[in-house]
């Protein structure tokens, strides 16, 4: 019996460290990455974010989705409130003296949404989108210099996460896939930039009456109903001719109530993260040159028309000259 023991003692040193290899647990931030890695590789389709920097940025800022943020709001990436958050709030003590509001969020898949959206419609953000998908230490150091965080080793503390566990390999096209094409986020093309007056502006003492705003760096009004071109025109100080000339039109036709009407010259393009539109039903190139503020000229150019003829849906217009 105790040979028998001895025996059974001596297999088990033999084969305890085959069990503990092959048993062991993943860390914390190996359980986190493996949970979403998917979430973030999607995100990087449909927003053009390195799935490598998504994640980093979630094992960072949610302490590996373990931090108090991170369970009782399901916020992974430290989003505070800011003024346009319409949804539920959560307080916490962070850097900033006293308590600070941060959004709240049913899923921690609503979190990965908004992280994404936040990144990719913000202006202060939008050089990243010029950026290699593949390159994830610009990206790093280009949230750094947008301010997403006060960290002074915050880009070196994303790029070591990336290569300590070799995230840049999610951000490798899949060979054979297409070229993704993003199509821009329709709500963030709806919002308009409210234009605070100031004595410098030379529409100051033009903006009494109506609410200036700005798009694509063109300022411009809405019409309101029973307004008309000669109007407008006349009540900024300029000629009927010029106003049409600004909106693309050759004569005034009946101005509808809620009209875009620009004040200045449209742009030769639109933003740089916006490099294309994907068509829906209904468009056409008119539409989308007061739609995104890009002079008509130059809308057609970059999509090879002499005219504006018929738009498909599904089609991809480009709102950017296209790079050979």
């Amino acid at each position: 019996m105790d040979r028998m023991k001895r025996l059974v003692s001596a297999l088990l040193v033999l084969i305890f460290p085959f069990i503990v290899a092959t048993g062991q647990q993943r860390s914390p931030r190996e359980e986190y990455i493996e949970k979403y890695k998917d979430v973030a590789i999607e995100k990087m389709r449909t927003h053009g974010i390195p799935a490598s920097i998504t994640l980093a940025q979630g094992c960072l800022e949610s302490g590996d989705g373990r931090s108090d943020l991170a369970v009782k709001a399901n916020n992974h990436f430290g989003i505070k409130c800011h003024t346009d958050w319409k949804g539920d709030s959560y307080y916490k003590k962070d850097d900033d003296p006293g308590k600070s509001c941060f959004r709240k969020y049913d899923r921690v898949e609503d979190s990965f949404n908004d992280h994404s959206d936040f990144l990719r419609y913000r202006d202060r953000y939008a050089s990243l989108f010029d950026l290699d998908i593949t390159d994830y230490k610009g990206w790093a150091h280009g949230l750094k210099r947008a301010g997403y965080a006060t960290d002074p080793q915050y880009a070196q503390r994303l790029i070591k996460i990336i290569e300590d566990y070799q995230l840049y390999c999610f951000d490798t096209p899949v060979k054979g896939e297409k070229k993704l094409v993003l199509p821009p986020n329709p709500s963030a093309l709806e919002a308009v930039k409210e234009l605070k007056p100031a004595k410098s502006s030379i529409w100051y003492k033009y903006s009494r009456n109506r609410t200036l705003y700005v798009r694509n760096g063109v300022t411009y009004i809405i019409a309101n109903e029973g307004d008309t071109y000669e109007q407008i025109a006349a009540e900024y100080n300029l000629f009927t001719r010029e106003l049409l000339g600004f909106n693309d039109l050759k004569s005034g036709d009946k101005l509808a109530g809620g009209t875009v009407v620009y004040l200045e010259k449209k742009k030769k393009r639109a933003q740089r993260y916006q490099q294309y539109h994907i068509a829906e039903q209904g468009d056409n190139f008119y539409d989308l040159s007061q739609r995104y503020g890009i002079r008509m000229k130059s809308l057609l150019k970059y999509n090879s028309r002499n005219s504006a003829g018929a738009i498909y849906p599904d089609e991809v217009i480009h709102l950017r000259s296209v790079k050979k």
